[in-house]
């Protein structure tokens, strides 16, 4: 980590440190708290609470995205995990990838492919690797799951979302979903690199013991 992470329990500041100071900080500690109850705050949380408006206002954001939007679990973690893949991001895969399994009942396959294949501007199409078929390079990926995960390339590698990719996914979800699917991957792109440049977590230290 390349900041000193925030204590565990708020600060305690003394009563001529002003009405602003307190209540800020300590109502940051309160929401990130409830949010991750009954687990106890997080590398992340205590990284984020160097500045604690912005520590409340990601914990609301992405609240919303975790826990409030239409969409099922396994579409919701597809794009946090495929995400984490494309940006390096090592803390945020290890975190989701269990929540994928668990909660998405990805089947296994499914998982190593989001893991292990190159980033494409889609998810069909191209060329297979040499030595294997079309069909055992989507083995475990669902139309669904394809369109979803074209969509969340395009929109980490190249930022633009061509018709092609998008009418794809129009064909699948309703407006709502969409938003929330652009939404849910806007907002792990977001974790992602603030997770790698502060390296939260000392993943880049795994890393390097792994080789």
């Amino acid at each position: 980590m390349r900041l000193p992470y925030c204590p565990v329990a708020p600060p305690v500041f003394p009563l001529s440190s002003g009405p602003k100071t307190q209540p800020t900080t300590a109502t940051a500690y309160a929401q990130l708290s409830a949010r991750r109850s009954p687990k106890p705050l997080q590398a992340l949380d205590l990284t984020l609470l160097h500045s604690p408006p912005v520590a409340s206002g990601w914990s609301s954001f992405l609240g919303a995205i975790r826990t409030q939007t239409s969409l099922p679990a396994d579409i919701r973690e597809l794009c946090i995990c495929r995400v984490a893949v494309l940006n390096g991001a090592d803390y945020e895969w290890e975190h989701h990838v269990p929540i994928l399994v668990d909660e998405g009942r990805v089947p296994e396959a499914a998982i190593e492919e989001i893991k292990e294949r190159k980033a494409w501007r889609g998810w069909e199409g191209e060329a297979p690797e040499e030595g294997k078929g079309e069909a055992a390079q989507g083995e475990g990926l669902s139309e669904r799951y394809r369109a979803v995960l074209a969509y969340t390339d395009a929109m980490t590698i190249g930022v633009k979302v061509n018709d092609e990719i998008f009418a794809r996914l129009r064909r699948i979800f309703d407006e709502r979903e969409i938003v929330e699917i652009t939404a849910t991957v806007a907002a792990y792109n977001c974790v992602s690199r603030f997770l790698v440049a502060l390296d939260v977590g000392e993943m880049s230290e795994k890393r390097e013991d792994m080789q």
